[in-house]
């Protein structure tokens, strides 16, 4: 199928789902406010927080996110608060009539959904629920974007907890905290850490360090487990070697462990040759250098 064909059946899934969910009306369920307003209420209500929080979830504009907010303070629906740690921030929470709002959203969006689902068989539910899932993960996977974050940032240290963590499973694995010195290796203007976060929670990450003689090593590569299979650790390899060659660095390095068979695949997929070891690292059994065009 051509990029063109793929993109008209993307149109075409796009008109026929915004219409039939209720997207494209004033009242969104019956609710008496558009789908954006529904939404910021439906956020809140998952995830308290703050109004920042809310608008690095939703990856909204400022402004618009401000305008709702004022919407759903003046319905009584929502409160903002100073945050006690830091006045400068605003505490943003569902009033309790707000949170009779929101279970009227949930109930109204679940009966929205049985009524797609009542006209199928279970074997067509079943189909279109597995194909929902993964259009769904590949979406986000497309649109999650990577950016450079300081190593010893909240977001880079939950993405190396769970990046241990996960390490842990199939190896006797122990690195200890992060130290100041050894962040500084993943700092500019020689080193990198990359994070993509979705919803406000790491997904995946990397860090690139300096070896010397135009030759970055590439470390703490990490992807979440539930967004595996979409083509995200590809893109993430893809997007530090090209870090790696905009900062002068003409080839990357890595290491890693025996057990780690997917992630050996990949590396031999995507160009990477063996060499001999090149570090003292006692978890790694296999080396792998690529040159960089």
């Amino acid at each position: 199928m051509s990029i063109d064909s793929q993109t008209a059946v993307v149109r075409r899934f796009n008109r026929s789902y915004t219409q039939r969910i209720g997207v494209l009306e004033d009242s969104f369920l019956g609710m008496g406010a558009p789908l954006g307003t529904m939404r910021l209420l439906f956020e809140i209500g998952t995830h308290a927080g703050t109004v920042a929080d809310l608008r690095d979830r939703t990856g909204l504009d400022s402004g618009y996110v401000s305008r709702q907010l004022r919407r759903l303070t003046e319905d009584g629906l929502v409160s903002l608060t100073s945050d006690p740690a830091d006045r400068r921030r605003r505490l943003v929470e569902l009033t309790p009539l707000g949170r009779a709002r929101w279970d009227e959203l949930e109930a109204r969006s679940a009966e929205r959904a049985r009524a797609l689902l009542d006209p199928l068989t279970e074997r067509q539910r079943d189909r279109l629920a597995r194909a929902l899932a993964e259009a769904d993960l590949l979406v986000r996977s497309a649109l999650v974007t990577f950016e450079t974050v300081d190593p010893l940032s909240d977001g880079a240290r939950a993405a190396v907890e769970q990046y241990v963590a996960e390490l842990a499973t199939f190896f006797p694995f122990d690195p200890g905290e992060p130290s100041e010195e050894d962040a500084a290796e993943f700092r500019p203007p020689s080193g990198r850490f990359v994070l993509a976060v979705d919803d406000g929670a790491p997904v995946a990450c990397g860090g690139l360090r300096d070896l010397g003689d135009g030759v970055a090593e590439i470390k703490r590569m990490w992807v979440h487990p539930g967004w595996r299979g979409a083509g995200l650790a590809s893109r993430l390899l893809r997007h530090l070697e090209r870090t790696a060659a905009d900062t002068g660095h003409t080839a990357v390095r890595l290491d890693t462990n025996e057990n780690l068979k997917s992630a050996i695949a990949m590396y031999d997929h995507a160009g990477y040759h063996r060499i001999a070891r090149y570090n003292d690292n006692p978890d790694a059994t296999h080396f792998f250098e690529k040159p960089l065009t």
